[in-house]
């Protein structure tokens, strides 16, 4: 079992499950997290069945997920994870941004549905404030 990154004040670094099946987006994904000291990648998947066993295996904190994976969909991945894990954050990061999609998963439970195309950079923000809420004694921001 791996031992959770921690910072001198006590605190923890994020964990984060990636699910992209393209390797240039999931690569681009990889160093852009790698480059946050408050980000921990714990595993990542392709696919659909790879992503629910890898999630909650892992139980992150986040998952980002793609909505188009090469065996089946990312909605469905997102409506087994929240069964699993009802308080794991999810952001989906998508090419396919429409509103139909967008109301689709955050009627299922995401917390978050982003445009790879423009709003690709929100994922640090995200994802240091996610840290941020999760500390002892954070008051969570909207």
């Amino acid at each position: 079992m791996d031992i959770p990154r921690q910072f001198e004040n006590g605190a923890r670094a994020s964990r984060v499950f990636l699910v992209e099946d393209s390797p240039i987006i999931r690569e681009r994904l990889l160093q852009l997290l790698e480059g946050l000291d408050s980000v921990e990648v714990v595993g990542s998947a392709d696919n659909a069945v790879d992503a629910i066993a890898g999630i909650v295996a892992a139980a992150p904190d986040a998952v980002v997920l793609d909505i188009k994976l090469k065996d089946g969909s990312g909605i469905d991945v997102l409506r087994r994870v929240k069964q699993s894990l009802p308080s794991v954050t999810v952001i989906m990061l998508t090419n396919y941004a429409t509103s139909e999609y967008r109301h689709t998963c955050l009627a299922a439970g995401a917390e978050y549905f982003l445009d790879k195309t423009n709003e690709f950079e929100n994922l640090r923000g995200i994802l240091h404030r996610l840290r941020q809420d999760n500390q002892p004694g954070a008051t969570p921001s909207c």
